[in-house]
């Protein structure tokens, strides 16, 4: 699996109008790009002007797909029309995964089960 996590700073007074413009974008990469687990740009609630990233892909090769869809060159121009002032978005190769939570309900920082 692959994850992309990081934020994005745009013009503040834009962000609103932006995320509700990459609703459909959002909604299309989920649902009609085979291998995304998750595609996920929202407000952070403690920085004006900063959208949170959150992406989850099957496997590299979709990724890699994404990059040439139409969605994500619309996401491109959508973001680019903002003003985008930082960004700092990272690709992290995931060889393990496992829930937070045990059976028992506590949270768990090892890698259990």
């Amino acid at each position: 699996m692959i994850v992309l996590v990081g934020w994005i700073d745009i013009d503040p007074a834009r962000r609103a109008e932006v995320l509700t413009a990459s609703e459909p974008l959002q909604r299309g990469t989920r649902d009609d790009e085979p291998g995304c687990l998750a595609y996920v740009f929202a407000a952070d609630p403690l920085r004006e002007g900063r959208i949170a990233v959150h992406e989850a892909w099957s496997a590299p090769e979709s990724l890699q797909a994404h990059f040439a869809h139409a969605n994500y060159r619309g996401m491109l121009e959508l973001l680019g029309s903002a003003d985008i002032r930082g960004m700092d978005v990272a690709k992290h190769d995931v060889k393990q995964s496992a829930p937070v939570y045990r059976p028992d309900g506590v949270p768990d920082a090892t890698w259990w089960g």
